[in-house]
């Protein structure tokens, strides 16, 4: 048994024979364990894989860089054409490949183990199985990883049917059910499946005292029934049935795969630097918490019936994250670690030439130490709601979330990066006034509702000094609307929030200019952009396309407002935007790409609340 070392392959050398990139973002599927991801694209290739979190450097990135990111390729050779879809109700993955003599598909799935909220599980396992059911067909697999985002060599051992691939801080086990063959630093099998017929991959990894284990035929049939199995009881917690029932499922799917089962914490998007726009700089790492997109999330999944999942979240802000530990930007940070660390610096590989040519690519976000009010306002607000669907909250959480309002009331009226992290400097931002007055808002309601011991007082004084401060700074006589920034002129589509959040009633004179305004400025076919960059300028080179949270915000604001035509409309226009599995990016592009990190949280919850109160509207 020798060991085989593994240098990286000469620049212009691509894993994909004949390609000049990876697939686009939204010609993938995502699979996973709640403890980290893959993406699997439409060619069946798999193009993203961090091991053993979401956090962790990749093994997989082709869809960061097709020559020196890594990937595993599975397909049918000459496949004339392939489709994707989910196995129903699951996150199992079935990719089929029609050939002029058969058809083939390959499932893909990460078996769920060990308890949710537990410690982790003792093995990271990723099973690609592949079926003929119909004709024969031959396949090929590559089995490329780069370990620790293509900047670390590994070395190869070989013992007949499983191949170890060893680097400096990680290692993976290859096992198959068919000859494998090495090939330089990859993994190489050609073999022919006639109908009926199967082969399985496995990955996993291992180390100390979990070793390298062959997956057999009948143990993937079992992890394959055992994970389908897994999902469709989570699933059935739902309490939805409304029209949009498939793409609602779908999307509560998309958020209990970005929830990180040992701590409960909930990620914003398992990828890094998935860029807004091609060849553009705001290219971000989004595989960490932030409070605000958590906060959301729980409150889409507690709409829906949901109720562990905010168990889990409110477990990981009870256990992890210390408020008040003194920090110049208040008493939370806007993101954290999915352990819950605060540390998250900033870099960019430089060795990475980006998703089709758009650098840099970073990991770890600057943004952690920005100044955002708002998330105060989305986190009490989800506390609130916690409490009043799932169970109460404890009275040292009481304590907590007294703390939070106290420093909020000390602290509302000070200038804040915003919502949209931009990176021109601190505004006087209208929509984080709005979520500082729900923060105190919703704290005075659930202590009122429980006779919980509070300043209510100077809780309500504040609160109504803010609200006078919006509806006099925040309105624009010129523009007849509320508008991003105090005293200014310029729209910004995080005020669709306003009746949302219930600070205003969804008919009132001022908002319904307001979504008018809205509407002339923002709106382009049911999609909406959160601002124009040249009116307000945010530090950064270059457009955006629009952004999907705000266009599910304006269903809800129009939902809301009784114009249930207009809602309905643009509601299912955005359904047409979707990829092919029902999953969107953060943003949607000009000629109606997927653009963004993906899937994205903010936008799969976004939908679901719009869903279901433009579907209790209708009736």
């Amino acid at each position: 048994m020798a060991d085989t070392p593994s240098p990286h392959p000469a620049p212009g050398t691509p894993l994909r024979p004949g390609a000049s990139g990876c697939v686009p973002i939204a010609e993938h599927g995502l699979i996973g364990d709640l403890r980290t991801v893959a993406l699997v694209g439409s060619d069946g290739t798999l193009d993203w894989y961090c091991c053993p979190a979401f956090d962790a450097p990749s093994v997989f990135a082709a869809v960061l860089d097709a020559e020196r990111g890594g990937c595993f390729e599975l397909a049918a050779v000459e496949a004339a054409r392939t489709k994707q879809f989910y196995f129903p109700d699951t996150n199992v993955l079935i990719t089929r490949f029609f050939t002029e003599d058969g058809v083939g598909e390959v499932q893909d799935f990460m078996p769920v183990t060990g308890a949710a909220g537990g410690g982790e599980a003792e093995r990271h396992r990723l099973i690609r199985r592949v079926l003929c059911v119909r004709g024969t067909l031959p396949f090929r697999a590559r089995v490329a990883p780069r370990f620790n985002y293509g900047a670390d060599p590994h070395t190869l051992q070989a013992q007949g049917c499983m191949v170890l691939f060893e680097s400096a801080t990680l290692s993976l086990a290859l096992t198959a059910t068919v000859p494998l063959e090495i090939d330089g630093p990859d993994v190489r099998a050609d073999f022919k499946l006639t109908e009926g017929e199967s082969a399985v991959f496995a990955l996993d990894q291992v180390g100390g005292e979990v070793a390298p284990r062959r997956c057999a035929h009948l143990e993937a049939e079992e992890q394959f029934s055992a994970t389908v199995a897994y999902w469709r009881r989570w699933l059935a917690q739902s309490r939805y049935r409304g029209r949009w029932r498939e793409r609602v499922h779908r999307s509560a799917l998309t958020l209990k795969l970005l929830t990180y089962a040992p701590t409960g914490a909930i990620i914003a998007a398992p990828t890094t630097s998935l860029p807004e726009r091609i060849g553009g700089e705001r290219n971000w790492d989004y595989r960490y918490v932030w409070v605000r997109d958590a906060a959301f999330a729980v409150y889409a999944l507690l709409r829906l019936g949901f109720t562990g999942e905010a168990e889990a979240f409110m477990r990981f802000l009870t256990q992890h994250i210390s408020p008040g530990d003194g920090k110049a930007n208040g008493p939370l940070q806007i993101m954290y670690g999915i352990d819950g660390r605060s540390d998250l610096p900033e870099r960019e590989l430089g060795h990475l030439r980006g998703h089709q040519g758009s650098a840099p690519v970073r990991v770890g976000n600057a943004a952690a130490d920005q100044l955002q009010l708002d998330i105060y306002g989305a986190l009490i607000d989800s506390i609130y709601l916690y409490d009043k669907w799932a169970q109460p909250i404890s009275s040292s959480q009481w304590d907590d979330v007294c703390a939070l309002v106290d420093w909020v009331c000390d602290n509302w009226d000070q200038p804040d990066e915003g919502v949209w992290e931009t990176r021109g400097g601190r505004k006087n931002f209208l929509y984080s006034r709005l979520m500082c007055w729900v923060a105190i808002e919703r704290a005075i309601r659930l202590g009122n509702r429980r006779g919980l011991p509070a300043d209510l007082p100077r809780w309500r004084q504040t609160r109504d000094t803010i609200y006078r401060r919006i509806m006099d700074r925040g309105w624009s006589t010129g523009r007849q609307a509320f508008v991003q920034c105090e005293d200014g002129d310029v729209l910004d589509a995080a005020v669709l929030m306003m009746p949302l959040a219930k600070f205003i009633a969804p008919t009132d004179p001022k908002w319904l200019s307001t979504l008018d305004a809205l509407t002339e400025d923002l709106v382009s076919d049911s999609l909406v952009y959160r601002y124009d960059p040249r009116s307000s300028p945010d530090g950064l080179r270059g457009d955006e396309g629009t952004f999907s949270i705000c266009s599910f915000w304006y269903v809800e604001a129009l939902t809301r407002a009784g114009r249930l035509d207009e809602a309905r409309l643009a509601f299912e226009k955005m359904l047409t935007y979707a990829n092919h599995l029902g999953l969107y990016a953060e943003e949607i592009g000009r000629t109606g790409e997927q653009q963004g990190n993906f899937p994205q949280a903010f936008t799969h919850l976004s939908l679901i609340s719009a869903a279901y109160n433009l579907d209790r509207a209708l009736g």
